[in-house]
């Protein structure tokens, strides 16, 4: 009876190894709990945008961000492609507005946070991020004094409660912008430079509404941040907190042979940094060079932390300062994605290159080579079971 007491103990042990039983060495849970959400710091203040944290400012971004009169033709708002059930992301291989654009809707949590904008960076905070769309063509497709108009029109009285006084529109044209149509640039061009400046400040506020709004958005707690607090703790998991042998063997993939962790670090496992890692172009798309061709464009923008629309002073502006600005890892780079909330988001990449994360792994073990520039990945020798393992991990950030 003994000799069978101590089988069954044996193979109940045994089970439970296979089961995943954790078994880290001390560097691997030091790099794991870096990851854990509970790392994250508190959102600093954001000295460009002194309405970031008003909360009068974030309720009117809020309302601004849902609104589809935010549009040339009433249809398309911020939510359209940041949809608020679906990680503010649309699911979409491209993003599709007024028309489709060329690049994959980016989920929003923590976005904040981010030192650039947008897959290539071509915006350096988020105020100026939140313009952009508004005269894309393709997007919200409108135009900069009707933007300032409907202000005017719809939300006067709170744009002054938090800005101050809005301008005298006396003589601003109902259609004008630099970007927009011809006769929209020549209706810009024919406003004084004193009216110019004062719809751009306009402009500029309703960047930094939206903007206050954004910064709520935050990344939710998963099945790994759980995991990480228990091993950090020592504390028995319980739950879902419990990961399997291959959610277990995926994460040491993920830290280690697979070298993921190189540029997914951090609580928000990302890096924030741009990186040409070979993924092909889509077929029918406008060219795409990536972070290169964004250099020009950041610097061009009149509403960077450069720009006479900045509040505070250039001491926020290290990082538009000391930007790369040629060199040739910039040649197809993009901007290393939040890993949180990924499994549920297909499809991947810039462009929506790839359906789902088992072909995401799939392109990094085979790594083929950029078609322009040089790419950054190294082929892996990892086997079915190793990605399936990977796979399974990646899935316990969106739980």
């Amino acid at each position: 009876m003994r000799r069978l007491f101590c089988s069954l103990a044996l193979a109940m042990a045994a089970i439970l190894a296979g089961c995943g039983k954790p078994d880290f060495s001390d560097a691997e849970k030091q790099t794991i709990a870096s990851l854990a959400l509970n790392t994250l710091p508190a959102l600093k203040p954001d000295t460009t945008n002194r309405f970031a944290d008003m909360p009068a400012a974030a309720a009117l971004g809020s309302t601004l961000f849902f609104d589809v009169g935010m549009s040339h033709d009433g249809t398309v708002s911020c939510s359209t492609c940041h949809k608020i059930d679906r990680q503010f992301q649309d699911d979409l291989p491209q993003a599709v507005g007024v028309g489709r654009t060329n690049r994959r809707t980016m989920p929003l949590a923590g976005v904040a946070r981010d030192p650039w904008f947008f897959w290539d960076g071509r915006r350096d905070s988020l105020w100026a991020q939140a313009l952009t769309p508004l005269e894309n063509p393709l997007e919200q497709a409108g135009n900069r004094t009707a933007y300032a108009h409907y202000m005017k029109a719809r939300f006067g009285e709170r744009y002054e409660r938090i800005f101050g006084p809005l301008p005298d529109f006396s003589g601003i044209p109902p259609n004008a912008s630099p970007l927009g149509s011809e006769a929209e640039k020549a209706a810009w061009n024919a406003m004084s430079d004193t009216q110019r400046d004062a719809i751009n400040r306009v402009y500029a506020n309703i960047g930094k509404a939206i903007a206050a709004f954004e910064r709520s958005i935050e990344p939710a707690p998963t099945r790994f941040d759980r995991f990480a607090l228990n091993l950090s703790t020592g504390a028995e998991p319980k739950g879902d907190a419990i990961f399997s042998r291959e959610e277990i063997l995926g994460l040491k993939l993920f830290i280690g042979k697979a070298n993921c962790v190189t540029c997914h670090n951090g609580p928000r496992f990302t890096d924030n940094g741009f990186h040409n890692t070979g993924v092909p172009p889509v077929a029918n798309l406008p060219p795409d060079r990536g972070r290169v061709d964004a250099v020009a464009q950041v610097e061009a923008d009149p509403f960077n932390c450069f720009g006479a629309y900045r509040d505070g002073d250039a001491s926020a502006c290290g990082e538009l300062r000391f930007m790369v600005k040629d060199a040739p890892e910039l040649v197809r780079a993009y901007k290393t994605p939040s890993l949180r909330g990924a499994a549920t988001r297909p499809p991947y990449m810039h462009a929506g290159q790839f359906s789902s994360l088992d072909e995401v792994v799939a392109h990094y073990a085979k790594a083929a080579p950029s078609v322009e520039g040089t790419s950054e990945v190294h082929p892996l020798e990892l086997s079915d079971r190793e990605r399936a393992e990977l796979v399974a991990f990646l899935k316990t950030l969106a739980e």
